[in-house]
């Protein structure tokens, strides 16, 4: 989603530095006059815009940049040697130390903006040089060093004087947001799905798992839809309350393979069907760092995946796979959410290895015992596995699920899940181990996967050990930058009578970046085997998915 006060605190850094570089028109002994008529700043930094930041938060954030100084002209790599400004640049280096640089020791920015970067540099000099005048240690500048800032002076008025025009309509641009913003601690971002599916099958119907007949004909093409409102809020810069409202289409076709799907979760695409059955909260918790990196996350509403079983390849998200077995190990899943809970993160000095831990109860805020009716936050194989069961209600009843995760990521290119979970659905106690692999073998190509091994206790089927894998192939950047694709290959596990799971479901997209706002999907979805029975055709699925973010 998009973060609605990242160029509003971007400009509030620029007027700061604005302010702390601004020239001021001052005497010099005997008779010189060096001053800067017009108020100049450099070039755009690089700003992390992850937070609601103050004022106070931007400025401690700023100084460190504006004070950052270098000892040499050779550290600037940007400046060339063959300008004739350069030894200049060296000598007011050598006797003044004015001129900030960045941590890489760079001036950011395009060639064409060089010399606006050195004219911002100049400037920052002219003012080093101001204050050691009016600090009356006129002795400490010499005769010569005010003729090399005269002469730099009139060598770049162009660029100062263009300078001068920027920051006027920034500061312009500046003033309209401020009095347009939504509000100075919360970012209202928001998503727009719409997604076109529609599929078929071979063979004479399609039957589920327990061998009813579901269709004997293929279905109207579906027009689905998903609509989210996210309020974040900081009070602190470091902490966050997350509200999400969200509205989506519902029915039991909501899904990429509508009617077709036979096996109750195989396939489920993002883009319908919130975790709400109408328009309400889909996530309320608050995020804080009560210790230095430590992160804990508690609220009534949370979901167990926002936590664990991420994938950069392969994850919950309206841009990623459709199909719920290529993102998401399930069974380690059963209590997916909603839910109340909490869920901590550990990383040690920003290490490679991360400690996750994380608990749901999907009833945690219905005190009264004993429900028979549906349980959201459930996966419908839960349904499967105990179709007889009843649930408890509350915090630390049925159904509740424990879950830690280890971490180990020694580069962004490689990075290794193991997971460990347990808990109880409609009171049939489970447990279940889980990994997961990332690696990227180049800039263009990364691999992926999940392996899951479950034991779920007195089910329909007796005590049972299902088992679950699922592989695949990225190609971030594919055509265009910042687009995504992949393709993937899974075997679900499918609770029936039949024994090890045979169903396939094979997908691919290519998530096409038509702007910054927009972003256009085509997916391919093919279920073979489907519902481990041998009577059913593969089914063929395809969505053209639309997501609008703002």
């Amino acid at each position: 989603m998009g973060t609605f006060c990242s160029e509003n605190r971007a400009n509030e850094l620029h007027l700061h530095t604005r302010k702390l570089l601004a020239s001021r028109q001052r005497s010099i002994a005997g008779g010189d006059s060096i001053h800067i008529s017009k108020e100049v700043i450099s070039a755009p930094f690089d700003f992390p815009t992850t937070s609601v930041q103050t004022r106070e938060d931007i400025s401690q954030q700023l100084t460190p940049i504006l004070e950052g100084q270098v000892t040499s002209v050779s550290q600037l790599k940007d400046v060339q040697p063959s300008d004739w400004a350069f030894d200049a640049l060296q000598s007011l280096i050598e006797r003044y130390g004015v001129i900030a640089g960045y941590p890489d020791n760079t001036f950011r920015g395009n060639k064409a903006m060089t010399r606006y970067e050195f004219a911002a540099a100049l400037n920052a000099c002219l003012e080093r040089v101001n204050e050691l005048v009016a600090q009356g240690t006129m002795s400490s500048v010499s005769q010569d060093d005010l003729v090399i800032l005269q002469r730099l002076q009139i060598e770049f008025a162009a660029e100062l004087s263009t300078l001068q025009g920027r920051v006027d309509k920034l500061e312009a641009h500046t003033s309209f947001l401020e009095a347009n913003q939504f509000s100075t601690t919360t970012k209202l971002t928001g998503l727009v799905v719409l997604a076109l599916t529609g599929g078929g099958f071979s063979g004479d119907r399609i039957i589920d798992v327990t061998g009813r007949e579901i269709t004997t004909e293929n279905p109207n093409a579906t027009l689905l839809y998903r609509a989210t409102l996210d309020l974040t809020t900081s009070f602190s810069g470091t902490d966050l309350l997350t509200i999400w409202m969200e509205i989506g289409s519902n029915g039991p076709d909501d899904n990429a393979a509508g009617f077709l799907e036979p096996s109750f979760g195989s396939v489920l695409d993002y883009s319908a069907k919130p975790p709400v059955e109408q328009f309400g909260l889909s996530r309320l918790h608050y995020t804080f760092s009560p210790l230095k990196d430590v992160k804990v996350s508690f609220g009534p509403l949370i979901a167990l995946t926002d936590y664990v079983d991420s994938n950069s390849y392969a994850n919950v998200s309206f841009s990623d796979f459709s199909t719920q077995a290529l993102i998401n190990n399930y069974i380690l899943l059963p209590v997916q959410g909603l839910g109340g809970g909490a869920a901590i993160t550990w990383n040690p000095s920003d290490g490679a290895f991360t400690l996750r831990a994380a608990y749901v109860a999907s009833t945690a805020n219905e005190p009264t015992s004993s429900n028979s009716s549906f349980v959201p936050g459930i996966f419908p194989l839960g349904y499967i596995l105990y179709p007889n069961a009843r649930s408890d209600r509350g915090l630390f009843q049925d159904p509740y699920q424990g879950v830690v995760e280890l971490e180990y990521a020694p580069s962004n290119a490689f990075k290794l899940r193991l997971q460990y979970t347990g808990g109880s659905v409609l009171n049939g106690q489970f447990d279940a181990l889980g990994a997961n692999l990332e690696l990227r073998l180049s800039e263009r190509v990364a691999v992926f996967g999940r392996y899951g091994y479950g034991n779920y206790k007195n089910t329909a089927f007796g005590d049972i050990n299902p088992s679950y894998w699922m592989a695949g192939i990225a190609f971030p950047d594919l055509f265009v930058p910042g687009a995504k694709s992949g393709i993937a290959v899974g075997q679900p596990f499918i609770a029936n009578e039949l024994g090890n799971a045979t169903q396939t479901n094979i997908e691919a997209f290519y998530n096409f970046p038509v702007s910054d706002s927009i972003r256009i999907t085509p997916v391919v979805q093919a279920i073979v085997n489907p519902a481990n029975q041998g009577d059913n055709g593969t089914i063929i699925t395809g969505t053209l998915r639309t997501v609008f973010s703002f």
